[in-house]
C-alpha cells in the first residue's frame, strides 16, 4: 500500500491513492486539480522516506470535489453570580477532496 503523509493548511493527513478526505477548506474550485508540494513522508512497496522537513522529489495530485459546512460547533460563556451569558456557534467549513496519484521526480544524478 503506498501512502504519504502530507501538510494541508497546517494540518498532518494521512493521503492514500483513490481516498476521499474532508480537509479544512481550500481557496480552489470545485473540479480543480491542486499539486502537493509539502510531504512530511512518503512509503512505497515497504521503502519509507522522510522528509527534513519537507521530501523534494514527491508531490501528490488531488481534486477538490466539493465544499461542504461541517457541524455546528457552540461557544458558551458565562460568569457566575454576574448575569453574563453569551451563546454564540459557527459551522466551520471543509473541502472534499479526492487523493489522485503521488509524482515522483526522478532525480539527477551528478
Amino acid at each position: 500500500m503506498t501512502y504519504a503523509i502530507a501538510n494541508i493548511k497546517n494540518k498532518q493527513f494521512k493521503l492514500i491513492e483513490n481516498q476521499y478526505i474532508y480537509v479544512p477548506h481550500v481557496s480552489s474550485n470545485v473540479g480543480e486539480i491542486i499539486l502537493l508540494d509539502q510531504v512530511f513522508l512518503f512509503h512505497k512497496e515497504g521503502e519509507l522516506f522522510l522528509g527534513n522537513p519537507f521530501l523534494e522529489e514527491i508531490n501528490v495530485k488531488i481534486e477538490v470535489l466539493q465544499h461542504v459546512k461541517g457541524k455546528k460547533i457552540i461557544i458558551f460563556k458565562k460568569k457566575r453570580r454576574k448575569g453574563y451569558q453569551v451563546k454564540n456557534g459557527f459551522r466551520p467549513l471543509f473541502s472534499k477532496i479526492k487523493i489522485i496519484s503521488f509524482l515522483e521526480k526522478k532525480q539527477e544524478k551528478k
